[in-house]
């Protein structure tokens, strides 16, 4: 389905859902200034355009034994479209990477990797970064403190 021209509704609809995806449909259309019904009809023609593609609890890393945070640059040795995908391909099995872009410019690929404690990261690395096939470089960068994190998108 194409995604809809969202208006004025909609975006106030994502604002409020990003905050608090449990709020109550009661509330939400309370704050957007709709009656239920209706406000429900929006909701789920977001959802079904994958405006909003899934609903999550978003956890506290430390909170949950996994303090350190990584950030990983590869370079392959090569960047043809079979290489590309397979290197996309294995890295989204893995638990341990929570983003991976492919990006422009000296590197290939942006990993943030999370991990209890520094030996996780170097088995980490060690059985399984560094066993991929074609990987030229690798450079890690540990993170000493985490200054601002959010994942509302910023809609207008």
């Amino acid at each position: 389905m194409p995604i809809p021209a969202l208006d004025p509704i909609d975006l106030k609809i994502l604002r409020h859902l990003q905050v608090d995806g449990r709020m109550s449909l009661a509330d939400l259309a309370e704050k957007v200034g709709l009656s239920p019904s209706p406000c429900l009809r929006r909701v789920r023609l977001l959802e079904k355009a994958g405006v909003i593609t899934r609903y999550v609890a978003v956890l506290d890393q430390r909170a949950v034994g996994l303090p350190v945070s990584v950030f990983v640059s590869v370079k392959l040795e090569k960047q043809k479209e079979d290489l590309l995908d397979r290197f996309a391909k294995t890295i989204a099995r893995w638990p341990e990477v929570l983003e991976c872009y492919l990006m422009t410019g000296p590197r290939d690929y942006w990993l943030r990797v999370v991990v209890p404690d520094l030996a996780a990261y170097e088995r980490f690395l060690k059985q399984k970064l560094t066993r991929l096939e074609g990987i030229a470089s690798i450079e890690s960068s540990f993170a000493l403190e985490q200054v601002k994190y959010t994942n509302v998108l910023p809609v207008a």
